[in-house]
């Protein structure tokens, strides 16, 4: 009913907004965006250090992204209503060494608030991983958080889970959404009961390549991988069952041979997942074009480094309701 709610009063909204997407990746947040939003968006300027990405964020939005973030300058980026940036989460993600405003990725946060105090835009709409919000005892978090309250913004935060919002995959997010106006009231949506199961982001047949039968690996996990319905992990030394009834969370390196592969066994052996795959477990629509000239490596690392449209979505509905109440 809630949903029903939103969808209704979205659908009588009529003022447009301007965006810019910063570290876009792939383009799942705007896509997000763009199915809340509907014709009330207009992306004015998008920019991704990654040339795999740009490619496919190209292929899908017929926009080439600009390059390096840190070497753009403010005046020369289009003025707009709202900024979406997951800035890159490797510096505060636990799978790697957490090193926070100290790596150079982490201190990319800083150009998000240089651009937003230069064109004080409406919403700025950050999104990370969840060990952002307790790295450094708190301090990288609390530092986010004054920085914006110091360009005179209201900041929401809250931790989601993609699986509470109709992906099947266990997928924990810190999601920061500051508005300039104090006056507008946020609230983050309800819970979505998951209908999706594992089988329905699964494809039929694939590839002969994603099987792991008569590779070396095949021998040390045939004989854990016993469970059709589940999703496993190889540890390095060990496979483990994801007994929860959901993908474990993706990661840039699955599927590469590194830690925390997702495993599936199907009628025709033991595999891992394809990047389609991953797409689906992401919330992809099935008209999201994967470039076919780009390697697997490539196409797992961004999915593994995107989010969840479904949750996206949601959380833009509710600001453009928030918005617009106002």
């Amino acid at each position: 009913m809630t949903k029903l709610m939103n969808d209704n009063a979205i659908a009588n909204i009529k003022t447009s907004f301007k965006v810019i997407d910063l570290f876009a990746g792939i383009g799942g947040i705007r896509l997000g965006f763009e199915k809340a939003f509907k014709s009330n968006v207009d992306f004015v300027f998008s920019s991704e250090i990654d040339a795999h990405s740009q490619k496919t964020y190209c292929l899908n939005f017929k926009d080439t992204p600009h390059g390096d973030i840190t070497q753009i300058e403010a005046n020369s980026i289009p003025s707009h209503d709202i900024v979406l940036a997951g800035f890159p989460c490797q510096a505060f993600s636990i799978a790697g060494k957490r090193k926070g405003f100290n790596d150079t990725r982490g201190t990319l946060f800083f150009d998000v608030a240089r651009i937003a105090k230069y064109h004080k835009p409406k919403v700025i709409f950050l999104e990370n991983v969840k060990g952002f919000v307790g790295h450094d005892k708190g301090n990288t978090f609390l530092t986010v958080q004054n920085t914006l309250q110091e360009l005179n913004y209201k900041v929401y935060s809250k931790v989601l889970n993609a699986k509470d919002y109709g992906v099947p995959q266990n997928r924990e997010r810190i999601y920061i959404i500051a508005f300039l106006d104090h006056g507008v009231k946020f609230e983050f949506p309800e819970k979505i009961k998951l209908s999706k199961s594992i089988k329905d982001c699964l494809l039929p047949e694939v590839n002969h390549k994603y099987y792991y039968n008569g590779k070396p690996l095949f021998q040390r996990i045939k004989d854990d991988i016993v469970n059709p319905n589940s999703i496993y992990q190889w540890r390095r030394q060990y496979v483990r069952e994801n007994k929860n009834n959901v993908c474990p969370t993706l990661t840039a390196n699955m599927g590469t041979g590194g830690h925390n592969v997702p495993i599936i066994k199907d009628s025709h052996g033991i595999r891992k997942l394809t990047p389609r795959e991953c797409a689906n477990f992401q919330g992809f629509p099935d008209n999201y074009l994967i470039p076919t000239d780009t390697v697997d490596s490539h196409l797992y690392k961004q999915f593994g480094n995107s989010v969840s449209i479904n949750v996206i979505e949601q959380l833009a509905k509710k600001i453009l309701i928030a918005l617009e109440k106002k």
